[in-house]
């Protein structure tokens, strides 16, 4: 009998559930870096609308902060004046997450990462530990910056304090929900509330523009036979397929922070009898899987009902909402590109 080849077996398993990936700290931190997603973005690659003056003031401001933090050389400038720290605020969809890849490329040395990623970060490594890290760089961005957990909303604001007396400049963005009244600058009023003792250092930079209530969310498309997903699967060496329940499950036994790595070599996910997520604990690490997915641009087959009441009405009134309708908004788009494959 024909003894299989351990390369190909690694290099392309069958179920993410299989997974139990191993993430040095040197790959954490190392993969603070925008998103695929955004690969080719940059402020010039930016399109200000005419109609919105505030795009084209944010993309200038933008540029002369990266010009204050690449023109600073040594350690001796620390020393002289508060670095930068700016907040996007605005609401979805006006391009903050495309100005703020721009912003850490144009500055080159810079850690980018989610809210989450950040606290996973923390969790993973230990707060001082993660402050000497980050403090290496002379940015650190924030995409994202979510205020529905007061416990990790303290603790961010604790790492931005330590990261700023020590000269980092900062850059931090986060969304409001579709229907929030004042959106934008609801978002700006509760960021500098929470971040209280740095909120006089931010400069706070307006991006208008049509924003989330304008586009079309599909939250509620219909899933695929199960039997076309593992069909579709089984042509491509490097897909996996999951039961949902089962992949459910092993979340719960991976630490956040190697979502990522559950994804190195992943090509196409497909997922068979996708229904409504138990519990919010499932649903919120559900929706770190899908950023992670996002990130990378994997698509995905869902069978089963799909979208669908895929989280309920209660989750979607909740405090964890803002996150629970980005989640469906970013695993249609990847459900889209799955079913292109069909």
């Amino acid at each position: 009998m024909p003894v299989p080849d351990s390369r190909e077996v690694d290099a392309s398993p069958a179920s993410l559930a299989d997974r139990r990936p191993h993430v040095p700290t040197e790959r954490l931190l190392a993969e603070l870096v925008p998103p695929r997603h955004f690969a080719d973005e940059s402020f010039n690659t930016y399109r200000p609308d005419a109609a919105h003056p505030s795009q084209r003031a944010a993309v200038e401001r933008l540029s002369q902060v990266a010009g204050q933090i690449t023109g600073r050389r040594g350690t001796w400038w620390r020393k002289k004046a508060a670095p930068p720290a700016v907040y996007l605020d605005g609401g979805f969809g006006v391009g903050k997450t495309h100005l703020l890849t721009s912003l850490a490329r144009a500055v080159g040395d810079a850690a980018y990462g989610t809210f989450v990623e950040y606290t996973n970060l923390v969790g993973a490594l230990g707060f001082l530990p993660t402050v000497d890290a980050l403090a290496a760089r002379r940015l650190v961005c924030i995409d994202e910056f979510e205020l529905d957990d007061p416990g990790d909303t303290v603790l961010m604001s604790r790492l931005l304090r330590e990261l700023a007396d020590r000269g980092v400049a900062l850059a931090a963005t986060s969304n409001t929900l579709p229907d929030a009244l004042g959106e934008g600058r609801f978002a700006a009023d509760d960021f500098m509330r929470e971040i209280q003792a740095l909120s006089a250092r931010f400069e706070v930079l307006r991006v208008d523009g049509d924003d989330y209530r304008h586009r079309s969310l599909v939250t509620d498309a219909s899933g695929l036979r199960d039997s076309d997903v593992r069909a579709a699967v089984a042509e491509r060496p490097d897909a996996t397929l999951d039961d949902f329940g089962t992949l459910l499950a092993h979340l719960g036994t991976v630490h956040p922070s190697r979502y990522g790595a559950l994804l190195d070599g992943v090509g196409l996910v497909g997922l068979t009898a996708v229904g409504p997520v138990p519990t919010q604990d499932v649903a919120l690490r559900l929706v770190v899987l899908v950023d992670r997915l996002y990130d990378r641009d994997v698509p995905v087959l869902l069978g089963g009902s799909g979208e669908r009441n895929l989280f309920s009405a209660d989750m979607l009134a909740g405090g964890y909402r803002k996150k629970y309708y980005r989640a469906l908004s970013r695993l249609g788009s990847l459900a889209a590109d799955g079913a292109a494959l069909l």
